[in-house]
Formats: structure tokens, sequence, C-alpha cells
């Protein structure tokens, strides 16, 4: 059987009713897919969801959450810490068992097409699916954000649907989907509540600034934790593994002054990459499980909220699902 992963990002968090609402027509029709994980940050105003099936189910479900949150979500009056650019601001599709990358393009680009074409929202495509180089990269086609979409379309067409900004395309937004290997989403607090210290590590660190291959990083201020966090994406944690991203961060905090006070990762993880954080700082031990609990422990991944293996590595999710 063929199985891809899905991590709609969506923006509400701090409407917890409508969040309820979206994840309640969501979970109507997840039939054989797994909703393996939500993570919600109201600081963000963005919540992740993971979800994992056959491919054709998941794409389904996915459209499905594109409906909900047209209906639900009016961008116009969205505001949040993480940078954004529609409603479900951003949808891969992960392979997972028995499919390639490529062979997961086709799903991608389906979901996109119905998205556009039912739903008139404009899409572009990224990654595996970009049309064009530059289109590879989330960050490019988000530049702006939602509040210069008017301009993008004109200036940057979707790949799929409205090229003007619309009554409906001003409730919705814009949306970014496509096909990708495994991303790690993880934040890092520092302590301090000087959000451009956090922007400057960032800046230093990330790869397109000569920093850690295969890292992308942002600064941002989580009111609700009181500190200023660095948030990394990981796009290949073969080249940069979480153990290096922390050591670097808090060699880079130490710096300034300041330390390391907790860190969390956004939805799940890869074994594997707990595993090479376990046996970097216990070169000795063999044990999975107290390598696991290595990991957690130095990189203070439950400082934040408990740590449960069984819900945040993907492979044991998959398991218990």
């Amino acid at each position: 059987m063929q199985m891809i992963e899905a991590v709609p990002n969506i923006c509400e968090a701090q409407d917890k009713e409508n969040l309820t609402r979206i994840l309640g027509d969501v979970k109507a029709v997840l039939g054989n897919v797994q909703l393996l994980h939500v993570d919600s940050n109201a600081d963000a105003n963005r919540t992740v969801l993971t979800l994992a099936g056959q491919p054709e189910q998941v794409v389904h479900v996915c459209f499905m959450l594109y409906q909900a949150c047209a209906r639900y979500i009016d961008m116009r009056f969205h505001s949040g810490a993480h940078p954004r650019l529609g409603a479900v601001d951003v949808c891969p599709l992960i392979p997972l068992k028995n499919i390639t990358l490529e062979e997961t393009v086709s799903f991608a680009d389906s979901l996109a097409r119905q998205v556009a074409q039912e739903l008139q929202i404009p899409v572009y495509l990224y990654e595996a699916n970009a049309s064009a180089p530059s289109r590879k990269n989330l960050a490019f086609i988000r530049k702006g954000e939602y509040e210069m979409l008017p301009t993008k379309l004109e200036l940057l067409p979707p790949d799929y649907g409205p090229r003007r900004f619309t009554q409906n395309v001003a409730r919705s937004g814009a949306s970014v989907i496509g096909t990708r290997n495994f991303l790690i989403a993880f934040n890092i607090s520092l302590n301090t509540q000087n959000v451009n210290i956090a922007k400057a590590i960032a800046a230093k660190l990330r790869e397109k600034n000569d920093g850690l291959p295969g890292v992308k990083a942002i600064g941002w201020y989580m009111e609700g934790y009181g500190c200023a966090q660095v948030s990394f994406n990981l796009v290949d944690f073969h080249k940069s593994n979480l153990q290096n991203v922390f050591e670097a961060c808090k060699k880079e905090a130490a710096t300034q002054g300041l330390e390391i006070t907790g860190s969390e990762l956004i939805g799940l993880v890869p074994q594997e990459a707990l595993l090479l954080a376990g046996k970097f700082y216990a070169p000795s031990t063999t044990k999975e499980s107290a390598l696991i609990s290595t990991a957690v422990k130095n990189l203070l991944l439950d400082k934040i909220h408990p740590f449960v293996a069984g819900e945040r590595i993907l492979e044991k999710a998959l398991k218990s699902n």
C-alpha cells in the first residue's frame, strides 16, 4: 500500500471555537486517513495538522480542509507572528511508503488544480512541483505575505486559479502546494524578549547566508512564552541534524550573553533524527529508548511542553493509529 503524509498549515489558532469547527469538518471525512497530530500556537495564529494515508484519500481530506478554511477563516482580519499568504498557507505532500517523490508530485498537482478550480483560490506550486526554479522556495513565493497579495497576483501570477484580488480571494488569500521530502520544524527559545537578537541568530545560521546546510530560519517574539525564539526548518536533517542546529544556536546565543531555555518540535519528527542526537550526546549508549531520552533532555525538548515520544515521533504515531 502506498502512503503519503500531508502537513497543511492553517491560519487559525486564536479563535478556539472556529478551530474546533474546522477540525470537526476534517475529522468527519477522515475515513482511513490518520490524523496523527495537531499543533496549534496562538501567537503564530497557526495550526499545523499531520495527516497520513493512501494518496487519493489524503488528497480528498486536504481538499475538504481547504473547503472548511474557506468557510470559516477570513484573512482580512488575520494577524499572527508567522508569515502567511492565505487561510491554508501551505500544504506539502511527503512520500512515506512505497511511493517516490516523483509519483507524489502528481497528487499535489491534482490537489492544487481542484482547490483552484472548485474553490477559486490562487495556488502556487513549490518544491518538487515548482514551475520555475525560483518558485521552489516557499519564502520567495510568500514574500510580502497576504498584505501584498493584490500586487503579487499581477507580478507573480499563481500556477492555478484567479489572478485578480477578488472578494473571494480577499477572504481566502492564496495557498502554496507541493511535494517535498521530510522537514523538521524546530523552535528554540532564548532567555530574552529582544526579537532582534533572535532574528540576527536566524540570519547567521540559515543556509542562504552561508550558515548551516539545509536550514531555513527566522526570529520572532512569542508573547505566550514571554520570550524571543529562533524558528528553524531543517529541510534535510542528514545535512544538519537537531543537535547541529541546537549547538550552533547555543553558541550564537552565548556570544550575546544569552542561554537557551527550551525547544519544541512543530508536528512530528522522524525517529532517526532523535537517535542521531542521542548518539551525539551519549556515544556509548545503544538502547533506543535511552537514546531518545538523552536527545530530549539535551535538546531541552521537555522544557516548554511535555515530550511524549509516542505522540511526537512519526513512526510511533503511525503504529499507534
